[in-house]
């Protein structure tokens, strides 16, 4: 009687597919991301299917009044202001190697341990990456940047192009000098820690903001929310806030389960949906292309030397996030099937959707859905 035995070349090729999901529902950004333009975290996959090394973003909006009454509508069309950004694409990948005689001295199998570590990995990367993309800042090319390896001049011109998405603590004029250091050294640990009032005024402006900054809807309903994404130490905060923890102890139901009194999770506040993001409590250090350190907090940049931290209030299409290939495992047998490898691959890219304003669309770029907040992010007594 023959027996069915399943072929190597087929084994791969499922996990590739259940270890993408996994990875892409895991992070914390998950119920965030779609493929529609609602969505925060706006994915795409076109490059899936063709050739090429970027993907095109695009945003309308019809400039013009209209009519009313009798007044012809023919020669009265409004204009359509059509803009663009290009998300690149670039191959990510990792591997480790594991030879018979390190197999066979350790108490666990090294190679069935190998997947899972490497798919964490692909995961943590996606997740720090999207931090970068959100402290992004661009060159006068139109290329984004990540914070920490941008120059003052390209910070400033990135502050002066978004005032009206960029706030530093409590009072919108601590941005007035138009300089991300001075706007910086005006935080200090008292007036400009993140409270309700602080977060509802950030609201205000990015509802204010032009070109206009979309709430983000969630699916099944028609409440607009915005989302914030809250470094740990700013959460910790507001969380504390006394107006905030009263909300929470008067407006919400006393259930152990779920008030965030008791489990420390997310807050509602004034239509915000705020999430604290662990990895955003860690000082920024000078690479930001590495798994650990791509952090949230400036250190001593605030007044009389405090750390301020990055928090950001997110709409609709925030993020742009692109693939030419999902994550795919490779097998490498080499030194005569002694040395054993398993590598992941995928190629994609993610930045902050940034759309021009000027004369062309890389001139007087806007963040798009982003509104960013420093506040106080002193650490831990």
């Amino acid at each position: 009687m023959a027996e069915t035995t399943a072929r190597p070349g087929l084994t791969p090729q499922q996990w590739d597919d259940e270890a993408f999901n996994e990875w892409v529902r895991e992070n914390r950004f998950n119920v965030y991301q779609g493929t529609d333009e609602n969505a925060l975290i706006h994915m795409k996959e076109d490059l899936t299917r063709k050739p090429g090394d970027r993907v095109t973003f695009a945003a309308a909006r019809a400039i013009g009044g209209g009519v009313t009454g009798n007044t012809v509508l023919e020669g009265n069309e409004a204009e359509l202001d059509l803009r663009s950004m290009a998300v690149s694409v670039r191959p990510i990948r990792n591997a480790v190697v594991v030879t018979d005689w390190d197999e066979q001295k350790s108490a666990v199998s090294l190679r069935r341990l190998a997947r899972p570590s490497l798919m964490n990995w692909a995961k943590e990367k996606w997740r720090e990456d999207i931090i970068t993309a959100l402290k992004s800042v661009p060159n006068a090319a139109g290329v984004m940047v990540p914070y920490e390896q941008a120059t003052a001049a390209e910070r400033n011109a990135w502050l002066v192009a978004n005032s009206d998405r960029v706030q530093f603590g409590s009072a919108v004029a601590n941005a007035s000098s138009g300089v991300m250091a001075t706007a910086l050294a005006t935080v200090d640990n008292t007036a400009d820690k993140m409270t309700g009032a602080t977060l509802s005024l950030a609201k205000r402006r990015a509802q204010m903001a032009r070109p206009r900054f979309r709430p983000y809807r969630v699916k099944g309903g028609d409440q607009e929310w915005y989302v914030v994404f809250m470094n740990p130490l700013s959460f910790r905060d507001f969380a504390n806030d006394p107006v905030v923890v009263q909300a929470n102890r008067d407006a919400r139901e006393r259930n152990v389960k779920t008030n965030p009194l008791f489990t420390g999770g997310e807050l509602v506040w004034d239509g915000m949906i705020v999430r604290e993001i662990p990895e955003m409590g860690l000082p920024i250090a000078a690479t930001s292309d590495y798994i650990g350190q791509t952090g949230g907090i400036l250190q001593g940049v605030g007044t009389a030397g405090i750390d301020v931290g990055f928090n950001f209030i997110c709409g609709a299409q925030a993020i742009g996030a692109a693939w030419a290939r999902r994550l795919k495992s490779v097998v490498d047998e080499r030194d005569y099937e002694f040395r054993h490898g398993l590598g992941v691959m995928e190629i994609r890219g993610v930045e902050k959707l940034m759309f021009g304003t000027g004369a062309t669309d890389t001139a007087s770029l806007k963040q798009n859905g982003v509104y960013t907040l420093f506040t106080a992010a002193v650490a831990d007594a």
